[in-house]
């Protein structure tokens, strides 16, 4: 008799939805954050670091990066997301719980401004910078 793949020793059974190997739930609140509530947050927190940028260094790219950087490394571990985050209805979080700290934003942080880790997500929609990281974007 046939087997299936899951049924052998070491195989993972597919999910069926984004976050379920997680223990989340598929959709609403502690639900795994979409790619379009991403992408969002990213372009209200590009804009905020852009503004910064053209008002006090002239638009200056590296000040640009360095401004989106400091504002996800603040924000994060103080207010569960960076502002983007939290206008897109997002938070994010230790995948063990409890308090994200102060590493894991830094972590998220510098792998997110190379910009490929955060284009490299996994069947969880988590970007390679969370899971380095052990953080998970949830719906809030």
């Amino acid at each position: 008799m046939p087997q299936n793949s899951a049924s052998r020793p070491g195989d993972v059974a597919p999910s069926r939805y984004p976050g379920e190997r997680l223990g989340l739930p598929e959709s609403g609140p502690r639900s795994v954050g979409r790619v379009g509530r991403r992408i969002g947050a990213i372009a209200v927190d590009w804009a905020i670091a852009s503004f910064l940028s053209f008002a006090f260094f002239r638009y200056d790219s590296w000040a640009t990066i360095g401004l989106f950087a400091l504002l996800q490394v603040i924000f994060i571990p103080t207010i569960g997301g960076s502002i983007g985050h939290r206008v897109f209805g997002m938070r994010v979080v230790a995948l063990r719980g409890g308090w994200v700290g102060v590493w894991r934003p830094v972590v998220r942080t510098v792998l997110l401004c190379l910009a490929i880790p955060a284009l490299v997500w996994d069947s969880d929609q988590r970007g390679f910078h969370d899971k380095v990281a052990g953080t998970v974007l949830i719906r809030a």
